[in-house]
């Protein structure tokens, strides 16, 4: 807990020169059970070869196009596009987490990403295009729980960094979908 309150007060909510980087956003989507716990959703990137975070784990998002009045409506755009899960319509808009840097594919400019948090409130079926190759629903209390904290060796030309992680059902979630869900975690926008 004391890392989350570290790592947040760090990390502006808003990046001051947003605006002038290429933009992206995400959906950490949410829904309650038929037995009453609460899951978040994930999607299992497509793997393409040239693709860095091919296979990872991740939030419905991608980059904002001159189409979309604002990020947030990106979020919804692309989780439409990536899983048929329409938002608008049957999500419950909840908080904006804090703006995250990255690079884009492939290239080494930033990328401002911001995270859009929604209740889900439609129904099950989903249908995944090209980019996604499944959608997995991951208990809340699973995520939150120590004792499923890990890391994972990533290489790089330096050497090799243990990042942290959560480990499901074989799945490994890190890097920035990791910082996102302690976000997530730590702000307790989601009530059980």
């Amino acid at each position: 807990m004391a890392y989350n309150r570290w790592a947040s007060n760090l990390r502006p909510h808003k990046i001051p020169f947003r605006r002038r980087l290429a933009r992206a956003a995400v959906a950490l989507i949410y829904r309650r059970s038929e037995n009453g716990v609460v899951e978040l959703l994930f999607i299992q990137r497509a793997r393409r070869e040239g693709d860095p975070w091919s296979g990872d784990m991740a939030f419905p998002g991608g980059r904002m196009q001159p189409e979309d009045a604002t990020p947030r409506a990106t979020a919804e755009r692309e989780t439409l596009e990536e899983t048929g899960i329409d938002l608008r319509h049957h999500g419950h808009f909840r908080a904006r987490l804090s703006d995250l840097i990255t690079r884009r594919h492939s290239r080494w400019r930033p990328m401002v990403v911001t995270p859009y948090v929604y209740e889900w409130r439609g129904p099950k079926g989903v249908w995944l295009n090209h980019e996604v190759e499944r959608v997995v629903w991951i208990p809340l209390d699973y995520l939150a729980a120590p004792e499923n904290q890990g890391s994972l060796p990533w290489r790089t030309r330096l050497g090799t960094l243990n990042m942290p992680c959560c480990r499901y059902q074989g799945y490994c979630i890190w890097g920035l979908s990791y910082s996102m869900l302690k976000e997530l975690l730590a702000l307790g926008v989601i009530g059980h």
